[in-house]
């Protein structure tokens, strides 16, 4: 198994489809492409991908804030993601892994996630990846479609 995990590029957009439907969000192919698209040249948001061959079998997405009281800036993981029959093969420790170097040569001072209370599989490699529970999310909808 050799996977290699690269910044996202146009032509992998469609393949995350499944992996950001595993969120149980609105994403549709357009919406995801506009998405990519609208911050490609942003320099506050990263990408990567695992691929397997010409499969893309895993992604980890990010944004970078600015904060009062903290030297550099912070990390935001928005989505991190596996099919399922690539789980437990250490893919998603890999992302973890690049998006950490990543944040390392940027400058950031520390990486934040959140999670949903049901996803209890995904506390947990968050945990063994050094991650500590520290905080509830909270979100509103202020804007509905």
């Amino acid at each position: 198994m050799n996977i290699t995990i690269r910044e996202i590029q146009e032509k992998d957009y469609p393949a995350l489809l499944p992996l950001w439907g595993q969120f149980g969000g609105h994403a549709t192919a357009e919406n995801i492409a506009r998405h990519y698209d609208r911050i490609k040249n942003d320099g506050r948001y990263k990408t990567f991908v695992a691929s397997s061959a010409d499969d893309i079998v895993g992604f980890i997405t990010s944004t970078r804030y600015y904060g009062i009281g903290i030297e550099g800036s912070y990390m935001v993981i928005i989505g991190i993601a596996v099919h399922d029959q690539w789980r437990r093969k250490g893919i998603g420790t890999k992302l973890i892994q690049r998006m950490e170097n990543y944040a390392k040569g940027a400058g950031v001072f520390s990486i934040y996630l959140n999670s949903d209370f049901k996803r209890t599989a995904a506390h947990a490699f968050y945990e063994r990846n050094g991650y500590n529970k520290g905080s509830y999310g909270f979100g509103k909808t202020v804007n509905p479609e």
